[in-house]
């Protein structure tokens, strides 16, 4: 069973980067769909960003040219590198991984979840 922990969360301003991390252990994350999920004060969980097992990359309109997932299977840890931060994309980022093939973006299909990181973007 793998076990799932973000850091890179913090404030930032409108504008301004970040890079989240997602550290896995008990599983290696190219053998998972792995996902990144945001959640809004009083929204539910939204899809952002996915990276398949062979890598091919999937991103929700919002953050597409502004949002980067990727992966580094030595270290078994996912980035998201998060560029032109703006105040909608403030909310706690969620780390996810299914044993599966293809790729998920509910988050119901995902067994797996960190315990998510805080990102706050101040216009």
């Amino acid at each position: 069973q793998v076990q799932l922990v973000e850091s890179g969360g913090g404030l930032v301003q409108a504008g301004g980067s970040l890079r989240l991390s997602c550290a896995a252990s008990g599983g290696t994350v190219s053998s998972y769909v792995m996902g990144w999920f945001r959640q809004a004060p009083g929204k539910e969980r939204a899809f952002v960003a996915a990276i398949s097992r062979i890598g091919g990359t999937y991103y929700t309109d919002s953050v597409e040219g502004r949002f980067t997932i990727s992966r580094d299977n030595a270290k078994n840890t996912v980035y998201l590198q998060m560029n032109s931060l703006n105040a909608e994309d403030t909310a706690v980022y969620y780390c996810a991984a299914e044993y599966t093939i293809a790729v998920k973006t509910t988050p119901y299909e995902y067994a797996y979840w960190g315990q998510g990181t805080q990102v706050t973007v101040s216009s």
